[in-house]
């Protein structure tokens, strides 16, 4: 059909359209575009192959079916002051009058008129009737059309609902000729032309183009086809709609059919274009909030740990504190017990064991343990309160665009979106809600006591942290004590005694020193897997929305682009046609 009279160039013409609405195809695809608009494109591709398409739409009552029964010269269609019209009717040659069901909405009709072996017309159900779902049948046409015939009635022309109908055709891009029917009830010639006037600049404010409109009556000018009748003594309004005829010819001839034909699919296709591009703009826009939100995430993330890092050092300077009086009060001991007046006690290593505790460890492990104590609570209350920071993020971000109706492009990205924010904001609000702060430090004071333990001395088995700590402190004492009990019978002597407490109190302060690298090792290695842990809860947490958030910003800039190139594309195509 089309590619019967199309020139050479033509047909490349129509190859690079074809390519370009396929691409166009798979662009809406992967967005997950409507049903109904990727059947509309679909449609459009399809008519590139069959017959030129005109297509008759208005409100009930308008004359539709009349006007078309005038135009193939014969009462095919029914008349009747009732929207009569209820499902879509193609009309097509045939060398008789027949009706055929061809699906659910659509019967095709074939009359003897000569117009319609290059051209079908199509009858739509009447717009603005109580038949809603007629009406819909109708705007689902539109998109096909190649050209329109808009009717309306002379008796209440252009309503408000005729123009918001027109405005929704103009979206498509098609070519539009507006008729006046029912022209004869209009007394004058004067009221013929105000009215026109009336609907011409109506539509033209419309569409941004003035069309071409006719005041006619189809009734009239049937009646005159049917009796053969076309002198001049017919209704004026007859005469015009010879004229209207007249016009309808040389515009759709075999060229314009052509150029129509080709500009129909690519005024669906920047329609659909735009439309969605603007769509995945708004969803981009929405998209760049939800990465801001996750950057708070992440920041928090980030200050948290620095924060800890920060704060740990500092209370591990109190722990140091509580072990440098430990080592002084350990110094003074040894200056006080390493002397020659105290020589027959050093071989009465039960009494300086009991001298050591009670004079040098003293509380120190009961406030190594009050310190790690407190360092824990302040690790567990942090811990809190970095989830109560990811849940009000959250929650911020599931009150904004809240009034978003899902399926802005497709039900699924804004249900998608929704659901896990949705999940998140549960389980960061669960979290809260159930954080056992008790249970949390006790899990981690039994992790730092097993930390010290397993680092310093494994065989404490499941004593306390404070008895591991005295346990330690002890031994390093038995191992200073040890040199001085293997040397006591040796160290008498004014000159041999000040070396000998030399050479403990360095074997103390190196043995604290060891028990001090210890105790910090093990509080820092438990520290850092207890900061990790943290980060990671939260991170797998929001993991599932920022994964989605991140794919949903690669297929949406994948689109966008591709839309994007799509419309240079038709825009670059429309132009070709309209050159023809």
């Amino acid at each position: 059909m089309l590619a019967e009279v199309l020139t050479q160039a033509e047909q490349a013409l129509l190859a690079d359209e074809r390519a370009s609405l396929s691409r166009l195809q798979t662009a809406l695809a992967r967005l997950g575009g409507s049903g109904p608009d990727q059947e509309a494109l679909a449609h459009s591709i399809r008519r590139l192959d069959e017959f030129f398409l005109l297509v008759v739409v208005g409100e009930f009552n308008s004359g539709k079916s009349t006007f078309i029964n005038a135009l193939v010269g014969q009462r095919v269609l029914d008349e009747g002051a009732t929207p009569t019209t209820r499902r879509i009717h193609v009309l097509k040659y045939g060398p008789e009058v027949s009706h055929t069901v061809l699906d659910a909405s659509v019967d095709v009709v074939t009359a003897p008129a000569a117009m319609l072996r290059q051209i079908h017309i199509v009858d739509t159900p009447g717009t603005n009737a109580i038949f809603r779902d007629h009406e819909a049948l109708t705007v689902d046409f539109v998109p096909r059309a190649d050209f329109v015939l808009f009717v309306t009635s002379a008796d209440r022309p252009f309503t408000e609902t005729e123009r918001g109908f027109m405005e929704s055709i103009r979206e498509w891009g098609k070519k539009i000729v507006v008729v006046i029917n029912k022209a004869d009830i209009l007394e004058t010639a004067a009221d013929r032309d105000s009215v026109e006037q009336f609907v011409r600049s109506g539509a033209a404010a419309l569409l941004g183009v003035a069309p071409e409109v006719f005041a006619v009556s189809a009734r009239a000018a049937l009646r005159a086809k049917i009796a053969g009748d076309s002198s001049p003594a017919a209704a004026p309004a007859a005469q015009t709609f010879v004229a209207l005829e007249a016009h309808i010819t040389a515009t759709l001839n075999v060229r314009e059919r052509v150029r129509l034909k080709l500009l129909n699919p690519i005024g669906v296709a920047r329609r659909l274009s735009e439309r969605y591009l603007a769509l995945v703009d708004a969803d981009l826009h929405v998209l760049a909030d939800d990465v801001l939100a996750i950057a708070d995430i992440e920041g928090l993330a980030t200050v948290f740990r620095q924060d800890m890092n920060r704060e740990f050092r500092h209370r591990l300077s109190s722990v140091d504190n509580v072990l440098h009086a430990f080592e002084r009060r350990g110094v003074a001991f040894f200056d006080d017990t390493l002397r020659i007046g105290r020589i027959f006690d050093l071989l009465n290593k039960i009494r300086l064991k009991a001298e050591f505790e009670r004079d040098v460890i003293q509380d120190m492990p009961q406030l190594i343990e009050r310190q790690v104590h407190d360092l824990i609570d302040w690790m567990v209350a942090s811990d809190l309160r970095q989830w109560q920071g990811v849940m009000e993020r959250i929650r911020a971000r599931r009150a904004t665009h809240a009034d978003r109706l899902p399926g802005a492009i497709d039900s699924r990205f804004d249900y998608d979106r929704a659901e896990l924010l949705e999940t998140v904001g549960r389980a960061a609000e669960r979290t809260v809600n159930t954080y056992d702060i008790a249970r949390e430090s006790e899990t981690m004071a039994e992790s730092v006591r097993m930390a010290v333990a397993g680092t310093a001395l494994a065989e404490v088995g499941a004593i306390g942290l404070g008895a591991a700590v005295t346990a330690l402190a002890t031994t390093t004492f038995a191992d200073v004590t040890g040199i001085l009990a293997a040397s006591a019978l040796a160290v008498i002597g004014l000159f041999v005694i000040p070396v000998r407490r030399a050479q403990a109190k360095t074997a103390m302060r190196a043995k604290i020193e060891t028990m001090r690298q210890q105790l910090v090792a093990a509080l820092t290695a438990q520290f850092d897997r207890e900061v990790e842990r943290s980060l990671t809860r939260v991170r797998d947490a929001v993991e599932p929305y920022t994964r989605f958030v991140t794919a949903e910003q690669l297929r949406l800039t994948t689109t966008r682009d591709a839309l994007r190139a799509a419309e240079q594309e038709l825009g670059g195509l429309q132009r070709r046609v309209e050159m023809l």
